[in-house]
């Protein structure tokens, strides 16, 4: 037997075969092309197993038919070899690695019991139901072999079936009654399949009651197996590689994505996809793969910690903020989902309060701290800081001293920042939910616009004389203990009213004394009270203005016109209960 060039080490392991069953010196009549191997063979030894090449040597107009193509049979010239070397009965091991393959040739080549008893087709049959998918690396084997261009043939031959049957019930036993050590050893069985493999497995687990904590384990070992730089926390210090090498990873990447069951089916540990995510980010993965970990990320985001949210915005050095858009989206998604019925983010509670549910006040908590990391960061610009720290509505907040905190410090770190942007980026704070201390401290913030330590002074004013009511309503009806906490909670709501109220009466205030300074004055004034009103101080005008609108006015001596460091005996009022219209 002769051969070319490409196939000459494929013919010289032929020549070596010991025990042919003819004599060396009958000349070949027949040459198999394989590829870019060619194989001079026999007629009457081929045509007596294979009915294929029988079929073609009788069906043949030619009386001397001198070659076959056989390339576009997926098996390759190694594994043809094998079947010549079964044709003329010489000797060879069937293995895992072959008989996928081996069976796809006989199945082609026609080389059945029709032919031959005990033919090709029937002994890597045999193999394979007693030997390859005996035990779980047997059948991981099997399918694997059968990955690539065998891959349609051994789908229609029963062979993939029968290898992801296997697979998938004895992965189940082993997750339920692990027989080896660690106990996830079987997940690490599955790693050395492709993506589309890896799927297949998981949705046969699931369909024989899988439970879905292991159909996760399964896809986070097979991912930190193949792309161990990227999740491994240690992998900060190095962004990805790049060239040929990225390119691989990315599409390995989106394959991994790609064969995520739905959380519902396998509920992914959630710092597993902040890594994913920022793999994702890193490589340019594509946009849908994008999105769909970040839609994983927000059905999850009550579980998240400030660390994962800092995985996916800072560079992987974990020196400065690359980006706050995927964070940002992600924030967005809850808020949506939580507001869409996922969650009742939103809802009124007996008192009639306005509440939200406990994944919106943790998530709020979180965003708040994840806010006050990133904000002392100089390239940050105001509308990315609104951004991400105003995603969420601002009924998910019980208490705003967290934002208030990272206000302050984005605040601080951004001196330069003049009066419009520091509103901008104070406006994400609600004053009415800030506690005592909190606005004790805006009420001395230098840093803070004018706006929000009005509010926040003028709040604590109204807050302190409603807790003295409360408190001696309370120890007027102390026999009625149940009905005066009835009373408190709609007092409580009465008062929110009231403040929402006094805080859009501040805000026309504003705009009034905005108007007298552009005005000079009223315009039924003489010329000498114009000039006076163009010389008073703002301060003053608000003073003024504030006055007209300080519901404890009575009893109190009007203050608003006295030059600044006289001192003026104030009248403490009278205890009553006073409301705003």
């Amino acid at each position: 037997m002769a051969s070319s060039a490409p196939s000459s080490r494929l013919s010289a392991a032929m020549e070596t075969t010991s025990q042919w069953d003819f004599s060396q010196d009958i000349p070949s009549d027949i040459v198999v092309q394989v590829g870019d191997a060619t194989f001079q063979l026999h007629k009457f030894v081929l045509a007596a197993k294979s009915g294929y090449i029988r079929r073609k040597v009788m069906e043949s107009e030619s009386a001397n038919l001198s070659c076959i193509d056989l390339s576009d049979v997926p098996i390759g010239a190694e594994v043809f070899e094998r079947v010549a070397k079964f044709c003329y009965g010489v000797n060879f091991e069937i293995s895992l690695r072959n008989v996928a393959a081996l069976r796809c040739a006989a199945e082609y080549l026609q080389m059945t019991e029709e032919y031959c008893r005990g033919n090709l087709a029937a002994r890597t049959e045999e193999f394979i139901n007693q030997a390859a998918v005996k035990t779980l690396p047997g059948a991981v084997a099997l399918l694997r072999s059968c990955e690539g261009p065998l891959l349609p043939m051994a789908e229609s031959l029963q062979v993939v079936q029968l290898s992801v049957d296997a697979i998938s019930l004895k992965s189940c036993n082993e997750s339920n009654r692990p027989t080896r050590s660690p106990p996830n050893w079987w997940a690490g069985e599955l790693a050395a399949l492709s993506p589309t493999s890896l799927q297949m497995i998981l949705i046969a687990m699931k369909s024989r009651g899988a439970d879905p904590k292991y159909l996760a384990a399964a896809v986070v070992v097979y991912a930190e197996k193949f792309l161990p730089h990227l999740l491994h926390p240690s992998a900060g210090a190095s962004a990805p590689a790049g060239g040929n090498d990225r390119t691989r990873q990315r599409s390995l990447l989106e394959s991994v994505v790609s064969v995520l069951l739905p959380d519902c089916d396998a509920p992914l540990p959630v710092g597993f996809i902040f890594y994913l995510l920022r793999a994702a980010i890193f490589l340019e993965a594509s946009e849908g793969c994008r999105r769909e970990l970040e839609q994983r990320a927000s059905a999850c985001l009550d579980q998240a910690t400030v660390a994962d949210l800092l995985t996916i915005t800072l560079d992987y050095a974990g020196e400065r903020v690359v980006d706050l858009e995927n964070a940002r989206r992600i924030v967005a998604g809850f808020a949506e989902r939580e507001a869409g019925g996922g969650g009742g983010a939103v809802y009124k509670g007996d008192s009639g309060a306005t509440c939200c549910s406990p994944a919106a006040q943790k998530v709020a908590r979180t965003i708040d701290s994840f806010v006050g990391k990133i904000a002392s960061d100089e390239e940050l610009s105001v509308s990315k800081f609104t951004g991400i720290a105003g995603a969420l509505p601002k009924s998910a907040r019980r208490f705003d001293d967290d934002l208030y905190r990272a206000v302050d410090i984005y605040l601080k770190a951004h001196p330069g920042l003049d009066e419009i942007e520091r509103e901008k980026a104070s406006s994400v704070i609600d004053p009415l939910k800030l506690s005592y201390d909190a606005r004790l401290h805006a009420s001395q913030n230098k840093r803070l616009p004018l706006q929000v330590v009005l509010h926040a002074l003028y709040y604590d004013q109204l807050k302190q004389r409603s807790g003295m009511e409360d408190e001696a309503t309370a120890v007027a009806v102390a026999p009625g203990a149940a009905l005066g906490r009835d009373n408190g909670l709609k007092a409580d709501v009465s008062l929110i009213r009231e403040n929402e109220a006094l805080r859009s009466e501040l805000a026309r205030m504003k705009m009034y004394v905005s108007e007298l300074h552009r005005g000079g004055g009223m315009g039924g004034q003489g010329s000498g009270v114009k000039a006076r009103s163009k010389k008073t101080m703002f301060f003053s005008s608000v003073s003024r203005t504030l006055g007209k609108l300080n519901p404890f006015k009575q009893g109190s001596k009007d203050t608003s016109n006295m030059d600044d460091g006289v001192v003026v005996d104030v009248t403490k009022p009278r205890r009553r209960r006073f409301s705003l219209s």
